[in-house]
């Protein structure tokens, strides 16, 4: 079955948003994982006078990572799929938290770090990169968005291209879509499990970041059974640049 792109995903996205938060939460160190992310842009002060775009918040797991790290920053969540922002929307924020639906693509017509250098001290992306039809444009913009010295941590499925890590992979993916597809919701996750598949690994990815522009790039493990799955790759735009 071939991936879902654009609207197609938002769409099943959409679907899945009322359900979502139960399944991720049967998911060891889902959260966890995403706090231990976010402390990895390593910025200071616990996030005081800075801000912070969070690049596909789904129902705002990632969001609440964030909010956790940096609770004083001032942070803009954005997503393509109205039924997940519904979700993270109905949730209680306080007013350093925003929200705005546009998709990943679609920043500057979004009005999503407007100005002539950009305006975010860090972009944290997490599970997004894979569900994009053009993983390079979307860096692209993660980059135009970012401060001169801005940081990035990308928290994604990125398989280490060891053979036992696919098939840890696609084993987890067997035994959850008998539910998921009980729920109506088996296109997404067949989505989730080919898509993981047939992305980068995590050395490509990285690679990407570096073509993109982007120093200091390091790709960083997560534990448990994810190990060799997920990691964080984080990378920082030069303190000096001029915009093309």
């Amino acid at each position: 079955m071939p991936t879902l792109r654009d609207a197609a995903l938002a769409s099943a996205f959409d679907h899945a948003a009322r359900t979502y938060d139960t399944l991720v939460s049967a998911n060891p160190g889902y959260h966890a994982h995403l706090r231990r992310s976010a402390r990895r842009l390593g910025l200071p002060a616990q996030g005081r006078g800075l801000r912070v775009l969070d690049l596909g918040c789904g129902t705002g797991a990632s969001t609440a990572a964030l909010l956790s790290v940096l609770p004083d920053a001032e942070i803009t969540a954005v997503d393509a799929s109205a039924g997940m922002l519904e979700r993270a929307e109905a949730k209680r924020w306080p007013s350093s938290v925003t929200f705005v639906h546009t998709p990943a693509e679609r920043l500057g017509a979004a009005g999503i770090g407007s100005g002539p250098v950009g305006g975010f001290d860090a972009v944290f992306a997490a599970y997004l990169f894979r569900n994009t039809a053009d993983p390079d444009r979307v860096l692209t913009s993660v980059r135009d968005v970012l401060a001169p010295g801005g940081r990035v941590a990308v928290h994604e499925y990125t398989l280490s291209g060891k053979h036992r890590h696919r098939a840890v992979w696609s084993a987890v993916c067997a035994g959850l879509l008998p539910v998921t597809t009980a729920l109506g919701d088996g296109a997404l996750y067949r989505h989730l499990w080919r898509s993981v598949i047939e992305f980068d690994t995590v050395t490509h990815f990285s690679r990407r970041l570096t073509a993109a522009g982007f120093t200091r790039v390091r790709a960083l493990p997560l534990p448990g059974w994810q190990t060799g799955i997920t990691h964080t790759v984080v990378g920082q735009v030069p303190q000096e640049r001029t915009r093309g």
